[in-house]
């Protein structure tokens, strides 16, 4: 298709650094998916709320793809924050769009449907939503300690799901939940499968030379967390089952390494001093490596000079951390959960674990830290599992249901016209 597409993501910007206060997997989604759907031939022009004052009104990122800032709310606020701006948001997003003719709106993440609907009612152009997480499937699925997301998400989701004319799933688990939990019209709900960057994301030169570039020794055995720090990613697992893996294999502990890269989720600014102390209490602030977010063409390094990288997830919509790392060759451990069952073959590129016992997870890494043939063989496997996955194919599954809406959608129009 030829067209334009206003996409909605309204609690970060495309431009924000993955890893660090709310911006994370879905912010790589949409710039990716954006920039690949442009060199198809449409145009996308990606509208976030402004929280730089000097910021300008419109950022060329690259051909055919725009970040539209618009005003609502002052400074840097939280997604916690923002659900009592929506109104005003409503208006300043209709009043941004209403003269850009546009085909379609994809919005991304509840808030941002919420903002997109008046739009796309009062201008009569079709609503996409990706909801990437979802309040009662996080509900069902709480780190211990963790506060539940509030009814006005639940009950926002819901109204985005019965006013969208597509919802766009990132799996088939994700796909019955929409349904069971939210009362989607099966009809309306596509799965397509987020992807990896494969020309950034690949083995490169292997292990020795990244582990030169991060300063890593050769021989160490390492194990490495990415992500935002917040209870629900599950890093606290990964720092109990390191506890316990070197109180069962000592001999381990010399050459034992587990980085946490990551910064600070969204309000919560106390997690990672939370997890060091955890690290220091139960003596393993030797082996654990806490490190701030790092840019995407570092990360890579990052991956390659790992021997594991654990996603020890409560939920997970897809995962893109473990497509990142697969696609570096490097196997993965994940939470049996949501779309980590997709994004990670178990036996075949990585280990799926159920649920988040950290001697379970201390067995596993153990046992795999000691298998180096076995991981030679699960590395080989997660390059070639990865490498189903690229934004590509994401870009044209989505351009296939824009289609679709939009066909249906001037159909419908001519039809009430006559």
């Amino acid at each position: 298709m030829n067209g334009r597409i206003a996409t909605v993501m309204v609690h970060t910007s495309p431009l924000d650094q993955p890893g660090i206060g709310d911006a994370g997997g879905m912010n790589i989604y949409v710039l990716e998916s954006a920039q690949r759907m442009a060199a198809m031939g449409v145009e996308v022009d990606i509208f976030t709320r402004r929280t730089e004052p000097n910021s300008p009104d419109i950022v060329e990122i690259s051909k055919g793809v725009r970040t539209c800032y618009f005003d609502c709310g002052h400074g840097h606020l939280t997604k916690e924050q923002l659900p009592t701006h929506i109104l005003g948001l409503s208006k300043e997003f209709l009043r941004k769009i209403k003269d850009g003719n546009y085909d379609a709106i994809h919005s991304h993440y509840w808030i941002s449907g919420k903002v997109a609907m008046p739009a796309a009612a009062q201008l009569g152009i079709p609503l996409i939503h990706t909801m990437h997480t979802m309040a009662r499937v996080k509900n069902l699925n709480l780190a211990e300690g963790e506060t539940p997301e509030p009814m006005i998400r639940v009950q926002g989701e819901t109204q985005v799901a019965a006013a969208a004319q597509a919802l766009i799933a990132n799996t088939d688990s994700e796909a019955a939940s929409l349904v069971s939990l939210y009362g989607a019209c099966p009809d309306i709900v596509h799965v397509v499968n987020p992807g990896v960057d494969l020309y950034t994301f690949t083995p490169g030169q292997g292990r020795k030379s990244a582990r030169e570039f991060t300063g890593t020794a050769q021989d160490a055995l390492v194990v490495t967390f990415v992500g935002r720090i917040q209870p629900h990613k599950g890093p606290e697992v990964l720092i109990q089952a390191a506890s316990q893996l070197v109180k069962h294999s000592p001999h381990m502990r010399p050459r034992l390494i587990v980085n946490i890269i990551g910064g600070a989720s969204g309000a919560n600014t106390e997690e990672v001093e939370r997890l060091k102390e955890l690290a220091s209490w139960l003596a393993i602030d030797d082996v654990v490596h806490f490190a701030p977010p790092v840019p995407r063409a570092e990360l890579v390094q990052w991956y390659r000079a790992a021997d594991l990288v654990c996603v020890p997830s409560y939920s997970e919509s897809f995962g893109l951390v473990a497509l990142e790392a697969q696609a570096c060759g490097t196997p993965v451990i994940a939470t049996a959960v949501g779309g980590l069952r997709t994004a990670v073959a178990d036996g075949i590129s990585g280990v799926l674990v159920d649920g988040h016992d950290p001697k379970a997870w201390s067995s596993v890494i153990a046992r795999l830290l000691q298998e180096p043939q076995r991981r030679v063989l699960l590395s080989m496997g997660a390059i070639e599992h990865a490498s189903h996955f690229g934004w590509d194919a994401t870009a044209r599954g989505t351009l296939d249901i824009y289609d679709q809406v939009i066909s249906e959608n001037n159909a419908a129009s001519k039809i009430s016209g006559q």
